[in-house]
């Protein structure tokens, strides 16, 4: 055996060796049951056999001159070779199909797809007869044959082909798989062009197999998509994989698990660890899905994904889940009977977006559902939902917000004391869309920094006209997002804005909803003091609609104590009601805050205010929220009236 002998083992064992450690890592990472682990798995494998029968090759050559046995066993490693070989660019096209989540083809595509496949390989199996695809001289020196281009041909081929594919799904890929498949064809062609011009430098082997290392690491790899503590896909593994149902055109159905009594875990087994629902529901979803097909995306909501499924298999599939769930879990001890509702919806046809499969998944159910399993058009609510963020996204840009005042008044004389100033949203393609419905999707979302920021901003400005201090008005109330306000540089922040517009700090009061505002007393106080140090004042909006009531009152400097509307007409309406309104008021009097009673719409309810002496009013008997314009004329017609008594 010569040195060339030498040095083309030595290369052939460095890429047995990587191909090893490929596989090696492979199985240790657990990562073998998804159809493209299997396939890496077999390309990992041919790649290895053909280090093996290369390797041989070297000896038989060595020994060749010496016995014919040693030459045609030299004859049948080279034939071994070709064959494993030419089968590694067409596993390779369908790996990348694989991993592009491509959409399944017809057996005649397929057919077609094996032709280049099966014209290379049948020369290679006549050889022996024919010695068109290569042939050893007496000296035992390999010379190619005629055919063995074909090998080649048919590895372009299928290169090519697997480079369309990845074009055509560019956008379903993360930049790391692209990386990782733009490695493996620039370092593969390097090693089969240089052995193709020089054949006496072996340097395809151990290339692919370089190749195939760096495809472990980027594609197979997948610590990125897999929740370490649950074991299962996590929210960026679901955004990615949809994301490529989409673009790839693949039709299946999602279906997300939502548990509603997830604090069961809690009760039952003194823990707020809600990954004990991953380990008590894995093992069931696992039966009815591949594991790679579940996705744990929030604690207590899980997500499976159907591939070629019908709207019928999907409700069929949703009733048997809701059938275990009316039964008792176990976990440890422990009996945890955990409430469910099921989602099913289709892509591409109602889940057009990654952003549409985590409206259902996010989404709040809405209060008036009654069903356990919504599919079709129990969905239509994630289409107003969609609409609605399209909305709020574009409003600030497209001046879709509108700021409306409500007055506020004092009870003695029902003099004017103020407003409220409360945000609107018109939008082109859906019409006017209230808070309640929008604030929440805009907080999701991360808009309500810049809508709190307009609404002070359209406040300062109206300040800064001096129209509310002519007409009397003594501050207007602006909502505060405590989402914002736990915001580090909130207070620098809040200043920044009154101080460039340049008002007058006493005029605006912030409002804070009390069954927020129990959240987190300490950072609150914080805010609110430091706010009010500056010369702004506070309410407590919603009082008698939250559960931490004196907590909140007592823990956070308020100035004004805005009554819920819900204690007004209760008390109207109820004995006990009544009762619940004179013992607040009497409270908040102790405490010596100020108080303003909402929901006012009737002269009876104002007598009975009067009574208790409370501070202001605020109600529909007085106005509705109204634009700028409106408020504004408002005022001039309640001047208007008090020159007239003149």
């Amino acid at each position: 055996m010569d040195l060339s002998n030498y040095y083309n083992i030595s290369a052939y064992a460095s890429a047995f060796l990587v191909s090893m450690t490929c596989l090696f890592f492979t199985f240790i990472q657990q990562r073998t049951q998804k159809p493209n682990n299997k396939i890496y798995i077999i390309l990992i494998c041919l790649l290895a056999t053909n280090s093996v029968t290369s390797i041989l090759s070297e000896f038989f050559e060595a020994a060749a001159s010496r016995s014919k046995v040693y030459f045609t066993l030299l004859e049948i490693s080279q034939m071994a070779y070709f064959l494993v070989h030419s089968a590694i660019c067409p596993l390779f096209l369908y790996y990348v199909r694989l991993v592009c989540g491509s959409k399944r083809i017809t057996v005649r595509a397929r057919a077609f797809l094996l032709l280049p496949f099966i014209a290379s390989v049948i020369p290679l199996l006549v050889n022996p007869f024919f010695h068109g695809f290569f042939y050893f001289d007496e000296n035992c020196v390999f010379h190619r044959g005629p055919f063995e281009a074909l090998i080649y041909i048919s590895a372009g081929f299928y290169l090519i082909l697997s480079v369309v594919l990845l074009m055509f799904s560019w956008h379903a890929l993360t930049r790391k798989r692209k990386t990782a498949l733009i490695y493996f064809y620039v370092i593969a062609a390097l090693g089969i062009f240089t052995q193709l011009i020089f054949m006496k430098i072996k340097a395809e082997l151990f290339a692919e197999a370089l190749a195939l290392l760096g495809v472990l690491f980027a594609i197979e790899n997948e610590d990125d998509r897999i929740d370490f503590d649950t074991g299962l896909y996590n929210r960026r593994a679901l955004k990615s994989d949809i994301n490529g149902y989409i673009v790839n055109k693949q039709q299946l159905y999602v279906i997300c698990v939502r548990i509603t009594n997830a604090d069961i875990i809690r009760k039952a087994v003194g823990s707020e660890n809600t990954d004990i629902l991953s380990e008590v529901l894995s093992e069931y979803l696992k039966q009815i899905v591949p594991s790679y097909h579940i996705y744990n995306t929030n604690p207590g909501s899980f997500v499976l994904t159907l591939t070629d499924c019908t709207q019928e298999q999907a409700r069929e599939l949703c009733l048997q889940m809701k059938g275990r769930f009316d039964q008792v879990w176990t976990y440890g001890d422990s009996e945890l009977p955990l409430n469910a509702i099921f989602m099913a919806a289709e892509v591409p046809e109602r889940i057009t977006s990654a952003s549409d499969a985590f409206y259902m998944v996010d989404s709040p159910i809405p209060a008036n559902n009654d069903k356990k399993i919504l599919i079709g058009s129990d969905l239509d609510y994630l289409l107003r939902r969609s609409a609605v963020e399209r909305a709020v996204t574009k409003g600030l840009k497209n001046n879709c917000f509108e700021v409306y005042y409500q007055p506020t008044y004092h009870l003695k004389g029902q003099k004017l004391h103020g407003a409220e100033a409360l945000i609107r949203l018109h939008d082109k393609t859906i019409g006017n869309i209230f808070p309640d419905e929008f604030i929440p999707i805009a907080e999701q979302i991360g808009m309500i920094e810049q809508i709190d920021d307009f609404v002070l901003r359209e406040v300062c400005k109206f300040i800064k006209s001096g129209l509310p201090q002519k007409f009397g008005m003594n501050s207007i109330n602006v909502n505060l997002s405590v989402i914002e306000c736990m915001q580090p540089g909130f207070v620098g922040h809040i200043n920044r804005i009154v101080d460039e517009i340049g008002v007058d700090k006493h005029m605006i009061n912030f409002e804070i909803t009390e069954s927020v505002a129990a959240s987190d007393y300490k950072l609150l106080n914080s805010v609110v003091t430091a706010l009010k140090a500056d010369g702004f004042r506070f309410s407590m909006d919603d009082y008698g609609t939250g559960y931490s009531n004196m907590e909140s009152i007592f823990s956070l400097d308020f100035d004004v104590v805005k009554i819920d509307k819900s204690i007004l007409w209760s008390a109207e309406n109820s004995e006990l009601g009544q009762i619940i309104l004179e013992n607040s008021v009497r409270m908040i009097k102790q405490m010596k805050r100020e108080i303003l009673v909402e929901g006012v719409e009737t002269s009876k309810q104002i007598e009975m205010l009067d009574k208790l002496a409370v501070d202001y009013l605020q109600g529909y008997f007085f106005s509705k929220p109204i634009p700028k314009e409106d408020f504004i004329k408002l005022l001039q017609d309640g001047d208007d009236k008090k020159e007239d008594k003149k």
